[in-house]
This record gives structure tokens, sequence and C-alpha cells, in this order.
């Protein structure tokens, strides 16, 4: 798309929206070059266009094509696919059968929770029950995956739909949530239009701190479902509301949060002795760490589990990614935890740095 041309919403087609985000040129936040390669480090138009018509949120330009994931799944992850599984269970809105899933590219899967509690992979295209968790926002034709979820089921299927919502990212000012390859940013009132255009009806709903806040929508064809589940669906979708998801001058503080995060980062970093101690190599620390600039030698390192990404450097700087062992070795006395949700799964990994931690936005 030249920027002569309008762009047309991923979900509906509007040309009618406006840009509420916009970082400039960006490296892409999964392209983890070799700590030997020097750079310059390509960069990317990165901008969030919000939708006037149907209210989703989603990216401008299409961007660099996506790189295989090299992340690993945190414990919260797993731990959050069973409780919900077992949630709706016990609510009677899921029952034991054949299942679909549309994984995420980032990997992860409620396939052992589902596997556990009865279901079965199906042998079909099509399920009773059709799963997407974080896998939707991942797709550049929004109304396409979002047909194919619906094409996917059974006449009286289930579609279970979860997503980092929209309103906590205005609600915690997150701007880093902004990345190429997610191409959609859903709410409940943009995801319930989108899912409406391919013939599902939202009828129940679930909140998880997963990701700073994730919902889980069940939708189906008939939508029919009990109506304390629909009223609290309603509810969550004014509380978003509220929030400014449907209001573009709401979006306003995210770009000014950004020079708010990264003096903190800045701040911080500079008063570490020895060179500062990071952990989690996830795509929101690639944003912030190649807007911070920091001198060379700030960072002696940012720690990851996952070895894919070790031996490299952070997209954009040249802050090496390197084994845990090494960062424990270092004995640092401050670490600054750029994935909460590893907050409890790395305390328990290494009590002896326990009190060490301090979480990304609260340094």
């Amino acid at each position: 798309m030249s920027s002569a041309d309008p762009h047309h919403c991923r979900g509906c087609r509007s040309t009618s929206g406006r840009v509420v985000l916009d970082l400039g040129e960006q490296p892409a936040a999964d392209h983890f070059p070799s700590a030997s390669d020097a750079g310059p480090d390509p960069r990317h138009p990165l901008a969030m266009w919000w939708c006037a018509s149907c209210g989703l949120a989603q990216l401008l330009d299409d961007g660099p094509a996506p790189e295989e994931p090299r992340a690993l799944e945190p414990r919260a992850a797993v731990d959050q696919a069973h409780q919900a599984v077992d949630e709706l269970l016990a609510a009677g809105l899921i029952e034991p059968g054949e299942f679909i899933e549309f994984a995420s590219p980032h990997g992860g899967s409620w396939g052992d929770a589902l596997r556990a509690r009865g279901f079965r992979p199906a042998v079909g295209d099509r399920a009773g029950l059709v799963v997407d968790v974080y896998g939707l926002m991942h797709d550049r034709d929004q109304a396409a995956a979002a047909r194919a979820r619906a094409e996917a089921l059974t006449d009286d299927g289930i579609l279970l739909l979860q997503f980092p919502t929209y309103a906590a990212t205005l609600a915690r000012r997150e701007w880093n949530a902004l990345r190429h390859g997610h191409f959609a940013y859903h709410s409940v009132p943009a995801a319930r239009r989108l899912l409406a255009d391919a013939g599902l009806t939202v009828y129940a709903a679930r909140s998880y701190s997963l990701y700073t806040g994730s919902v889980l929508l069940l939708a189906s064809r008939s939508g029919v479902g009990p109506a304390a589940e629909g009223v609290a669906l309603d509810e969550l979708e004014r509380a978003e509301r509220a929030l400014g998801v449907l209001d573009p001058t709401a979006m306003g503080p995210l770009g000014a949060a950004l020079e708010q995060d990264v003096e903190q980062l800045r701040r911080w970093a500079e008063s570490q002795p020895g060179g500062a101690w990071l952990y989690g190599a996830g795509s929101r620390a690639v944003a912030v760490l190649a807007a911070a600039g920091l001198r060379p030698g700030v960072v002696a390192g940012i720690a990851d589990g996952a070895p894919a990404k070790q031996g490299r450097r952070m997209p954009g700087t040249d802050i090496p990614v390197v084994a845990p062992d090494a960062m424990v070795a270092a004995d640092p006395g401050s670490i600054l935890l750029m994935l909460p949700d590893l907050a409890d799964e790395l305390r328990d990994s290494w009590p002896q740095l326990a009190d060490r931690w301090v979480v990304y936005g609260a340094c």
C-alpha cells in the first residue's frame, strides 16, 4: 500500500479511521541478529490505525514477514489454560467432544488441558469446539480469519477466542504492545463485531490477568447462552468502552507514555553498578530497548530461557541475549523483569534471587 492509498480496515474493510499511535521506523520484534552481526538492523514503519466503523485497532502497514517463533511458553500460560477449561466445564459452558485448535505462532496450546479432560482432536475439518488462544491477532486479513474459524465449527459448535484485550493496553498505557506481526488489537466490542460479520454471536466471556489482561469470548451461530452470562458480557463491554476502546481521543496517552517509560528505563539502567541485567527478551522488551538508545555497556545482558535467542542480540541494540546461567553467575543486585507473567516461575527457579526482581514499569 502506498502512502496515498487509503487504509482498508482488516475487519470490516472501511476506510474511516485514524492513526492513533505512530512509532516511526522500528526493528522487527522477532528478528534477533547474531551477537557477531554489528548491524545496522532493518527498520520498518510501525503505526496503529483505529477503525471508526467497527472499532478494531490494527497495524497500519503489513511490515516484514514474520520469522519463526523463538520464545518459550510461560508457566503462567499453561496454568491459565487448565484453569479456563476447568472453569468452563464447571459452568456447563462446554462439554467433552472433538476440538480443533487454531494455534498461535508463538507456540502454546490448550490441547493438553483439553485432552486431559476428555476432549479429543477432530478427525474431520469441523468440530463442536474451536479454540483460538492468541492466534487471531497474527492474521493480516481479520475478516477472512474470523470466517475460517466459523467454518471450522459444526452447526451447534462453540468458538473459544482469547486475546490480550486492547482495554488493558489503554489502561496500562502499553505503547510497546504494538509490534510487527500482531495485526489486530481486539477489544470486546470490536471482537463481537468481527465475529458477528462471520455469522457468530458472542454470549459469554471471562477475564484473566495473563499478559497484563486477556479476555476469553464464547461464540456460536445461535448465540444462545445462560442469561447471567449475557449480563456479565454486557458489563464487561461497558467497562471496556469506559476505558476508551471506541474513543480515539482516549488513545492519545499511548504515545505520551513512550517517553516516560524510556526515561525510567534509562535512569534505572544507568544506576546499576557493573552494568544492568534484564530478563525476558520478548517483543515488548524489543520496543522499549530500541527506543531507549542506551549507551554501549550500560546493559550487561538480557537473560532469556529460549535457547534460540541465546547468542544473539536485541534488535536495534548491542545488548546481548544470554542464558540465565550467565545472569546468575554475575550475581546482580537487581534484575529488571521485562515479562511480569514470569515472576512466580523465576522466583521458584532461583530462590536466591527472589528479592532482586524489579518488574518493568515499576523501576
